[in-house]
């Protein structure tokens, strides 16, 4: 049976994230494009678990990884999730609300 990453160790959770990376490599040489992205999930949720929760507040706002025209704005936490809501650049509301990994808040805006 399978742990989850709440109960790995910094040390585990790299060694997961090393394994990871190789398999999405593999994956991305074969063409299994759908098993890259499968591999990328998992490493944002690893490296998510080797962040710190407490750091992020609601009303901070960060650049997101991948998304450099929308920042996010947290609204509410919970676990290695940050809820709240993506807005452009120009401070246009995108979308109402959505969860990310917090390994994909990049630089903190305000």
């Amino acid at each position: 049976m399978q742990r989850r990453y709440s109960q790995y160790t910094v040390e585990q959770l790299q060694q997961e994230i090393a394994e990871l990376t190789e398999k999405a490599q593999k994956a991305e040489q074969m063409g299994m494009v759908n098993e890259y992205a499968v591999h990328q999930r998992k490493i944002i949720m690893a490296k998510s678990y080797m962040k710190n929760p407490r750091e992020y507040r609601r009303g901070q706002v960060y650049e997101i990884d991948g998304s450099p025209s929308e920042l996010f704005e947290i609204d509410y936490m919970n676990g290695v999730f940050a809820w709240g809501k993506r807005k452009s650049k120009q401070g246009e509301v995108v979308n109402d609300e959505e969860a990310l990994p917090i390994a994909l808040l990049t630089d903190q805006v305000e």
